[in-house]
């Protein structure tokens, strides 16, 4: 389906900037052999529809497009003097390890580079009032670190003083930074870069996009999130399982989703056992004819059992203004979980009405997984790719992947907004027609529901 803003797509997108820096002119040449090298005139268009890119020229306006990732012909860091740093920010999340494993042993085969660096506990290890000394790193340290959930390194949330951090870098001789987080740290990778670019200091600053939420911009896909769907849709089972073993039983499963349902709208794919969906992008209405409560009551009185799934984002409209955000900027919603456990145990009692609650939250059991097979191999792809761009002295940028092809995407553009879930998109249409929600939702939960409420 064709975007519904077209028009304003091509204005947004034409007057955005794709262009990647460098910290300087490449001049050195690739030890890699026999590979294919990427050419810098190579890119991944943004549209893949031919229609939507004819518009962009019928407009006279050059059509978006990534610069394709790969290895570059010509470096601009000599391996020789090449001093690497490798941080972990934010909470946790399936493939860290892997990724830190791949940069390692890229850096160290591939390249040569011998001096490797782990910056402790996030963009803390890069303040020195935290005294946190680096670890060093090579192939031996991290050969094993994949089988393991969680980051070697460490982590942390909240920003630090850029002065301070590229002051650090600036005194290990660390001349490349990869950031391995999500919007907030890429958020911080950018602000390093530019007080790199302000102190003159030659450092590429790469970022590695580690969101379990999928929902960093222009980009279709980051790690960890495989591995959660996958370990999501068991605890479906799970809930199904228990709602079936009682009379008027409900399966009661929040997932992560704080802006966006991407993980409960897959998971609600991947095992369809699920009868309601509940994601942050359409809004929820409870009460009335047609409201949640009322669907609920139809379907228990037909099945006797039900699941429900929500994204810990979802139905914020219905609970108190939250105002608090955690040390990374992010808003604290309230717990959308725990309040539908206790509104349905209310409605069914005043209605004296059974019902049988069995709430899961399997959040930080799920963050803490070590990466499925699938996310091993992309969180490898990742770290490659981020190894060719920082040793062709390109800085300020986060590897993305897009219709299939991974890319180089400016750190302004991958965290200038949250990636959402469309209502209008095949995904969400699918997760309809596998729940059959809007049959029992009065149709009411497609793409007017957020003007209208999921009703």
């Amino acid at each position: 389906m064709l975007p519904q803003n077209i028009d304003i797509d091509i204005k947004t997108l034409s007057e955005l900037d794709f262009g990647i820096s460098r910290v300087g002119t490449p001049t050195l040449d690739s030890p890699l052999k026999n590979s294919k090298f990427v050419d810098d005139t190579e890119r991944i268009c943004y549209f893949a529809d031919a229609a939507l890119n004819q518009k962009f020229l019928e407009e006279k306006k050059a059509i978006p497009s990534f610069l394709a990732a790969g290895p570059r012909r010509q470096m601009f860091h000599d391996p020789a003097w090449t001093r690497a740093g490798i941080v972990t920010c934010g909470g946790l999340c399936p493939g860290l390890n892997d990724v830190i494993k791949g940069l390692v042993n890229t850096l160290w085969y591939v390249y040569g580079v011998d001096n490797i660096f782990g910056i402790k506990y996030g963009y803390q290890g890069l303040n020195p009032a935290y005294r946190l000394s680096p670890m060093e790193l090579n192939p031996d340290v991290v050969d094993d670190i994949h089988a393991e959930g969680g980051s070697i390194l460490g982590s942390s949330r909240g920003a630090q003083p850029a002065e301070e951090r590229v002051k650090t870098l600036d005194r290990l001789n660390i001349n490349i930074l990869f950031a391995i987080g999500g919007d907030g740290t890429q958020r911080g990778a950018h602000a390093i870069a530019m007080e790199c670019k302000k102190r003159g200091v030659e450092c590429s600053v790469i970022g590695i996009p580690k969101t379990i939420d999928n929902d960093l911009n222009f980009m279709d896909k980051t790690f960890g999130f495989e591995t959660a769907v996958q370990a999501a849709a068991h605890i479906l089972s799970c809930a199904h399982n228990e709602a079936n073993g009682a009379y008027n039983g409900l399966g009661l499963v929040r997932l992560m989703g704080r802006d966006s349902g991407f993980i409960a709208a897959y998971a609600t794919l991947a095992n369809s056992v699920a009868n309601f969906c509940l994601i942050p992008e359409v809004s929820i209405r409870l009460e009335g004819a047609g409201g949640l409560l009322a669907a609920l009551e139809k379907r228990m009185e037909r099945k006797h059992h039900a699941v429900i799934v929500v994204a810990e984002g979802a139905g914020q409209e219905l609970l108190a203004d939250v105002h608090q955000v955690d040390q990374s900027g992010n808003v604290l919603h309230n717990d959308i979980g725990v309040f539908l456990k206790e509104r349905i145990k209310r409605h069914f009692a005043e209605k004296n009405l059974p019902i049988s609650i069995k709430y899961f939250d399997p959040s930080y059991e799920i963050r803490s997984l070590p990466a499925n097979a699938s996310d091993s191999a992309f969180c490898l792809h990742l770290a490659q790719h981020a190894v060719h761009a920082a040793m062709a002295g390109m800085t300020d940028l986060v590897v993305g992947n897009w219709q299939g092809y991974f890319t180089y995407v400016p750190s302004v553009l991958a965290t200038c907004a949250r990636r959402k879930v469309d209502p209008y998109g095949q995904l969400w249409q699918s997760v309809l027609l596998s729940t059959r929600q809007a049959k029992l939702l009065d149709g009411q939960c497609g793409p007017d529901s957020k003007a209208t409420g999921l009703d």
